[in-house]
């Protein structure tokens, strides 16, 4: 009597059906924690949360912000929340004038209560100490066309620097440099730091938080590349960077 074929045998389990293989060694750019943040293991020190805020929370935000004073003084809109600034001189202004604008320094607001939700967030995600929590706060928006040249932020500020982002998502670049360089973009030092070559373009998307410590933090320049790829009509970006005193 012929044997019936068997049709489906029964697969013989292996060490890794026990045990499965540690799925971060094979090379996925982005991995996901247990507190749903996304770390980017390209670059040491840099976190990106996602969802850290509700679209409710976000329109609120946003709602807000479009009804206070901002500069318009760069090619982008910002508002300074925190510290102190200086306007930017027209390109037509004579050197008396440019002195004279620089040395007038500024004193920002305090971040306002509207947006300190935002801080309590980022306490009970464990970012800062209840009694060190960021003081200042850089409001950017970024249309179509617009972006923010390479840097790192100053020195004088602790870790974390946080970034939110609101309305559309985009790709930060990062730059990786030779020595830690925190040169600034209007002393034309950024632009001068050294780098190894290797640049990192990192997608941040909406409603989420970037989270930059050590290398990420010192040792990588970033930047929002001018310029309409991948942004169609009407795209917007408003982000805040958090930052808090040593």
């Amino acid at each position: 009597m012929a044997e019936t074929p068997i049709t489906n045998p029964k697969k013989r389990k292996t060490l890794h059906d026990f045990f499965p293989p540690d799925q971060s060694k094979r090379g996925p750019k982005v991995l996901k924690d247990a507190l749903g943040a996304l770390t980017n293991t390209c670059i040491s020190g840099l976190t990106i949360i996602t969802n850290f805020m509700s679209s409710v929370e976000e329109s609120i935000a946003l709602e807000f912000l479009s009804r206070q004073p901002w500069r318009t003084d760069l090619a982008r809109r910002v508002i300074h929340y925190g510290g102190t600034y200086c306007l930017m001189p027209p390109r037509t202004a004579t050197p008396a004038e440019r002195k004279m604008i620089e040395s007038n320094i500024l004193a920002a607001d305090p971040i306002p209560s509207q947006l300190t939700f935002l801080l309590d967030k980022m306490v009970a995600q464990e970012l800062y100490d209840t009694d060190r929590r960021p003081g200042y706060c850089i409001v950017n928006e970024y249309t179509e066309t617009q972006g923010i040249s390479a840097h790192v932020e100053n020195f004088r500020f602790g870790e974390p620097v946080c970034a939110l982002t609101m309305g559309d998502g985009d790709f930060m670049r990062f730059h990786e440099l030779v020595k830690s360089d925190d040169g600034s973009v209007r002393s034309g030092k950024a632009a001068k730091a050294e780098r190894t070559g290797r640049k990192r373009d990192v997608w941040l998307p909406p409603r989420s938080l970037l989270v930059m410590r050590g290398d990420a933090r010192r040792k990588w320049q970033h930047e929002i590349v001018r310029g309409k790829k991948g942004r169609q009509e009407g795209w917007k970006r408003t982000s805040l960077t958090f930052r808090v005193e040593k």
